[in-house]
């Protein structure tokens, strides 16, 4: 069975390393060659690592299990939504120009731009990581 060692980084997430199986060298010495000094790791089983790595920099070693901080997740969701809406935001910005322009109706535009506004509060209330990720922009 494959080991891995993580460790928390200065970023806020875990690091993980694992190990070349040809380098000769044991779980213990990796861990002491190439985890920065002074910071705690473990050692566990690849297969207790979280399976999606849409949340990766969400990870938190909780009780000496991996597992996917919601919180860190709705703000990894957040930012991919906030890059999602940007072209989608400056596309209704045209089309309000062009609206304006012409004297058409600008209601549902305006309503579009406030949507995609609010897109990213909608994280705030999922309760999942599936919840998350079928967020969309």
């Amino acid at each position: 069975m494959t080991q891995v060692i993580i460790y928390p980084n200065d970023e806020g997430w875990l690091s993980v390393v694992t190990p070349a199986s040809e380098c000769g060298l044991t779980i213990d010495e990796i861990a002491r060659k190439d985890v920065p000094a002074g910071k705690p790791y473990h050692i566990i089983n690849a297969d207790q690592l979280p399976t999606d790595n849409v949340f990766f920099n969400a990870w938190e070693l909780q009780d000496g299990v991996v597992a996917v901080s919601l919180s860190k997740a709705k703000e990894i969701t957040k930012d991919r939504l906030r890059m999602e809406r940007e072209p989608l935001l400056a596309a209704q910005d045209v089309a309000f120009q062009r609206a304006l322009e012409t004297g058409a109706d600008t209601t549902a535009i305006v309503a579009e731009k406030q949507r995609l506004r609010d897109i990213t509060k909608l994280a705030d209330s999922c309760t999942t990581t599936d919840e998350l990720r079928n967020l969309k922009a």
